[in-house]
């Protein structure tokens, strides 16, 4: 790719992730509802972090400009407060929804990232590794026809 500076060593984005934190061939009907899912999903997961909190800090990321960084993909992210440490949630969708991206494209594929408040180098070291694994044409194919968590960890890891 012309333009781009890769990054030497891509981080293994598939170390943010349990099974307990992917959702596989997900539906959804808009950006807001996938956001309070995965608000409810990471809040069952990590009790310490309450779903309005974590919902509102997305919504409010998405307000300064959408997480949408276009050929089907979002990247929605935000700092907290009460995060001990970087917490990532993937989320593969049947049907793409609107998701206001820089190419007005709808949105089937979405990688959540939430960062402690005070994590800025690994915030986004971590995004540019996430946006670098999502640039593959090839990892996105496949995870576009995964049908299980499993096969999506496993695309990921590759």
């Amino acid at each position: 790719m012309t333009g781009i500076k890769h990054v030497d060593k891509i981080m293994d984005i598939s170390s943010l992730l349990s099974p307990d934190l992917i959702l596989c061939r997900h539906n959804s009907s808009s950006k807001k509802r996938i956001l309070e899912d995965v608000a409810e999903h990471i809040s069952e997961q990590y009790p310490d972090l309450d779903t309005n909190m974590v919902f509102s800090a997305l919504i409010a990321r998405e307000k300064l400009g959408s997480t949408g960084i276009g050929g089907g993909i979002a990247i929605p992210h935000c700092r907290i407060p009460q995060c001990s440490n970087t917490i990532g949630m993937l989320i593969t969708l049947t049907n793409s929804i609107e998701f206001n991206a820089i190419d007005s494209q709808e949105v089937d594929i979405i990688f959540v990232l939430l960062v402690p408040e005070d994590a800025n180098d690994n915030h986004l070291q971590t995004l540019a590794s996430i946006a670098e694994t999502f640039s593959d044409n090839e990892t996105l194919e496949q995870m576009r026809k995964a049908n299980s968590v499993d096969e999506l960890l496993t695309i990921l890891k590759q």
